[in-house]
């Protein structure tokens, strides 16, 4: 593929793309519809070029092979769907407590339990309050199209390595399955850092190099814990939103991924009725733009959250608006796609004032 040609590609091939391009060097997946494309991609692009791909037996075996891979300093990746990512979540819970990068990917699907293969954004919880065990957390981006899949693997990368954290991008089924078109960045256009805490052998010139994340003492323990809160309050400056519309909208819509999207559309059609609408889309689910959404919030009659889901980031939305304005919900689940004319209907009775928070 030439760099900078527009492509027509989905949107799981993409990422699988991008990530041979981003010097992936390891791959550790099980398949799980709809990312099943995405290791079904590496395995026959990866031989061709660089790296290795794995599919492990299960979705536990997959995470503790990233986990060891990741120690050993290699830039490395997993992919699953929303059952396979609670299968996974000991193992994130280690490599975050371990301070090692890794990318992971969650193609979103219709839960709770084994579900549906449909789109669904029910794993927000999951994916940005940790989701396994102990106080930890993962920077999380959520893209809104094909081109996005592809460039957060880039982001996702770098910001892992930056961070020695894992990175997760929270995509869906539909983001998965969708054809657009897509520019990819160069193959080696992102560099390798030095990651002189490797476990790669012991050279005479330093001292050996010790990942654990067993800690008997409570003291140690307790360090350990702080060195990670420090490091998750540095992270709060690499918030990402995006603003579609007036600043000072009278009705403002709140959504991420796919659903923004869809509230584009519907904020346009409210905005032909003569109502001011705009969406407010998080691009890092963590950290989280509380300060951008009570600052666009203020002067709005109503802000409006829409998600594929029961009830998830509404609740990141109400303590960023902190009663200082009325916040609704729409939410469609178990795969369900909310339709921007039904989302329209929310939006006017909001401008009406003919609906309470």
């Amino acid at each position: 593929m030439e760099n900078g040609t527009p492509k027509l590609m989905k949107g799981n091939e993409a990422l699988a793309e991008s990530a041979i391009r981003a010097g992936m060097q390891a791959y550790f997946g099980y398949p799980i519809t709809p990312q099943s494309e995405v290791i079904e991609y590496l395995t026959a692009e990866v031989p061709k070029r660089h790296g290795v791909v794995l599919q492990a037996e299960s979705e536990v075996a997959a995470i503790n092979m990233v986990f060891g891979a990741a120690g050993a300093g290699a830039r490395v990746m997993t992919t699953s769907s929303s059952p396979g990512i609670s299968l996974m979540q000991e193992g994130i819970s280690y490599i975050a407590a371990a301070e090692l990068p890794c990318l992971l990917v969650n193609v979103q699907r219709g839960g709770p339990g084994l579900g549906t293969i449909q789109p669904a954004q029910g794993d927000y919880f999951q994916a940005v309050k940790g989701g396994g065990h102990g106080d930890y957390h993962m920077i999380v981006l959520a893209p809104a199209s094909v081109q996005e899949m592809s460039d957060f693997v880039f982001d996702g990368f770098k910001l892992a390595e930056q961070y020695r954290t894992p990175v997760m991008i929270l995509t869906d089924g539909a983001l998965g399955q969708m054809m657009e078109k897509v520019i990819l960045k160069p193959e080696g256009s992102l560099p390798y850092p030095e990651k002189p805490w490797a476990t790669t052998g012991k050279p005479k010139s330093r001292e050996r190099n010790f990942i654990t994340t067993l800690h008997m003492e409570s003291e140690s323990m307790e360090e350990v814990n702080n060195r990670l809160q420090e490091k998750y309050k540095e992270i709060q400056k690499e918030v990402r939103y995006q603003l579609i519309g007036d600043k000072d909208a009278d009705v403002l819509l709140v959504a991420f991924g796919l659903t923004a999207r869809i509230c584009s559309k519907a904020a346009e059609m409210a905005r032909e009725k003569g109502i001011n609408a705009a969406v407010l889309r998080p691009i890092t689910l963590y950290p989280y733009p509380y300060t951008a959404v009570a600052e666009h919030a203020k002067n709005a009659a109503g802000v409006l959250t829409v998600e594929m889901n029961a009830g998830q980031m509404v609740e990141d939305v109400r303590l960023a608006v902190n009663g200082a304005t009325p916040v609704h919900f729409k939410g469609r689940t178990g795969g369900m796609i909310p339709s921007p004319e039904e989302i329209l209907v929310e939006i006017e009775a909001i401008a009406n004032h003919t609906i309470h928070a």
